[in-house]
């Protein structure tokens, strides 16, 4: 349900972006905007971006096999990083240099209502697909706030898509202020500023995308509640008297590895210990379906703390 919702959010944003960018085209060659180019420019990377994503989650879904024994959905997580990177080096870039290049050979703006119909219509579709993605957003928010809930969130395409088109309605607005203003105080130069700013809004999505991108690239743990929960599990369980340790990764947004180092009775037989494992495994893919794999190590407190010193011991000097 949650990859039909976030490909339902995708196509919404690429058939609006699309639309988009061909009307915005028609009015910068028609009226010499910069701002307009600019945002023409930003429905493009937009548009090449729903691609990338959809492209992304194909991947992610591929099953494991003997290269990738944990499966493919950290692909998701790269196909997010290429689309901060376009954002940045295609949209913010192109759209300071047009801007640079207004500022400094200014030109007065023709035909101008054609700028303010497509400024109009694309809020309109920009609206339509900021609707859908904002609905689905906060249908998996909770009581979190925004920043926290995408901080936090495994799943990064509705996300991605929420703050593109968040970052479009603003970069529409400067784009429609910079028109009318270079208009009523007859300063072509603030059509060339209207597309620096537009430029610096991309720049500071693109930044904030690569940062969480990167971030669940390098192996993001689950919740700490969740963490919390996993290890009251481990130490519910007869027979286990400590919890050396409890790792946890995302190889996807729904993909978890956990590794549990627990500490035993000393008197527990083998096949207790066996049925101890077991259980735990079963309670845990029971209580977090996101798990899908889980490690459980037998080890004394004592040789847990030696295996750390040895790993600390072992490492490369810098």
């Amino acid at each position: 349900m949650a990859v039909h919702s976030s490909k339902t959010v995708i196509y919404a944003a690429l058939a609006g972006n699309m639309l988009i960018a061909i009307c915005k085209y028609g009015a910068a060659w028609f009226t010499g905007s910069a701002a307009m180019l600019s945002e023409a420019i930003h429905s493009t990377v937009d548009t090449g971006n729903q691609v990338l994503l959809l492209y992304g989650l194909k991947s992610a879904a591929r099953p494991a096999d003997p290269k990738h024994p944990f499966g493919y959905g950290l692909q998701l997580y790269f196909w997010v990083f290429v689309v901060a990177v376009l954002i940045f080096g295609v949209g913010a870039g192109l759209s300071l240099f047009h801007g640079i290049e207004k500022v400094r050979a200014p030109h007065a703006i023709e035909n101008a209502y054609m700028s303010y119909i497509v400024l109009g219509l694309a809020m309109v579709f920009e609206g339509i697909v900021w609707v859908v993605a904002f609905r689905e957003f906060r249908r998996t928010q909770g009581q979190m706030g925004w920043l926290s809930a995408m901080r936090r969130s495994k799943d990064p395409v509705v996300f991605t898509v929420l703050l593109e088109d968040t970052a479009a309605m603003f970069g529409l607005l400067v784009a429609m202020a910079g028109i009318a203003l270079s208009q009523a105080f007859d300063l072509p130069i603030l059509d060339g500023i209207a597309s620096i700013v537009i430029g610096l809004i991309l720049a500071g999505t693109a930044a904030f995308l690569a940062y969480e991108a990167q971030s669940l690239l390098t192996g993001e743990s689950i919740d700490p509640e969740v963490r919390d929960d996993i290890r009251a599990i481990g130490a519910s369980e007869p027979g286990v008297v400590g919890i050396n340790e409890v790792l946890t990764m995302h190889f996807g947004p729904r993909e978890v590895l956990v590794t549990l180092s627990l500490a035993f009775e000393d008197h527990i037989s083998a096949v207790a210990v066996e049925e101890a494992v077991s259980a735990i495994e079963r309670r845990i893919r029971v209580a977090h379906p996101k798990v899908s794999r889980v490690f459980v190590e037998a080890q004394s407190l004592a040789a847990h703390k030696n295996a750390i010193q040895d790993r600390i011991r072992d490492r490369p000097a810098r």
